[in-house]
């Protein structure tokens, strides 16, 4: 277990490393202002529009505001924190909604036939057109005394990209259960719910976590586009757009928010892997 994390962690230092190299090859033989390719358009190689990997990287220790401050990744480490706790809780809610729809649909195999395509249909709404929606319900929507936050609406709207992949996977796993096990249980004249706990979600466990880690990345990307849509201040999505407004004068600040996001979704998705191992650790392997 150990060497093959080990082995991972160098294969993505490498990906990073071939990708600054690519980055850096481009910004060599590419235009500074840009142009086509064969009707294929090329991105500006000047150093406003592509700054250097190195200069972003030093950005990083560099006071937020030239006027001084504290250094930028401490103000993005603080946005990313606050996003990611926004993220996780998306992604809690949509585990707990995905898992209960594929559990009612495994159980019920015409509320699957009903639900499934209303569930697969939703994946094709634009985020950016429910965001103002779930907007409005802040200040608006009230429950038994209890008033709408507009962070809740950033949860929500993770939690809706989480919900589908999250569901899909567990419906997929729960039909994975071994025939012969199934009769089995049946032997024993095991009802259907402790078959679901005692069979049904042991043998589901290789698809759900698959489907966690995507569920994980799109929370991430939920969150970011809500609060760049909905404009919620104190997270990553809302230095995004602030940092981009300075980015004729310093091009390489926005680029600080965008590893700030980059490293909030590999924390969530490190939280699933974790919970993979865990759970996964003590699994017994079928002899082939």
């Amino acid at each position: 277990m150990t060497r093959r994390a080990i082995r991972r962690t160098l294969l993505f230092c490498l990906a990073l490393f071939v990708v600054a190299c690519l980055w850096e090859f481009y910004k060599a033989i590419g235009p500074e202002g840009g142009g086509e390719l064969l009707g294929i358009p090329l991105a500006k190689t000047n150093d406003h529009a592509m700054p250097h990997t190195w200069d972003m990287l030093k950005r990083l220790d560099e006071p937020e505001n030239r006027a001084g401050g504290q250094a930028i990744w401490r103000s993005v480490a603080g946005y990313a924190w606050h996003s990611f706790k926004l993220a996780a809780f998306g992604l809690a809610l949509g585990g707990l909604f995905g898992i209960a729809a594929a559990v009612v649909m495994a159980r019920f195999r015409f509320v699957e036939r009903g639900l499934l395509p209303w569930i697969v249909m939703s994946q094709t709404v634009p985020l950016i057109a429910l965001a103002p929606q779930l907007v409005s319900w802040s200040g608006k929507l009230d429950i038994f005394g209890w008033e709408w936050p507009l962070w809740l609406s950033v949860c929500v709207l993770a939690a809706f990209l989480a919900f589908f992949p999250i569901s899909v996977g567990t419906l997929r796993g729960l039909s994975a259960a071994s025939p012969a096990a199934a009769e089995l249980m049946q032997s024993y004249a095991a009802g259907w719910w402790r078959t679901l706990f005692k069979l049904r979600f042991p043998a589901a466990f290789p698809s759900m976590i698959p489907a966690l880690k995507l569920g994980a990345t799109l929370s991430v990307v939920g969150v970011v586009v809500s609060e760049i849509s909905i404009g919620v201040k104190g997270g990553i999505g809302r230095a995004v757009i602030s940092y981009s407004q300075a980015a004729t004068g310093d091009p390489t600040k926005v680029y600080a928010a965008v590893f700030g996001a980059a490293v909030m979704g590999l924390a969530l998705y490190g939280l699933v892997v974790v919970a993979d191992i865990l759970l996964m650790r003590n699994r017994p392997q079928e002899a082939s």
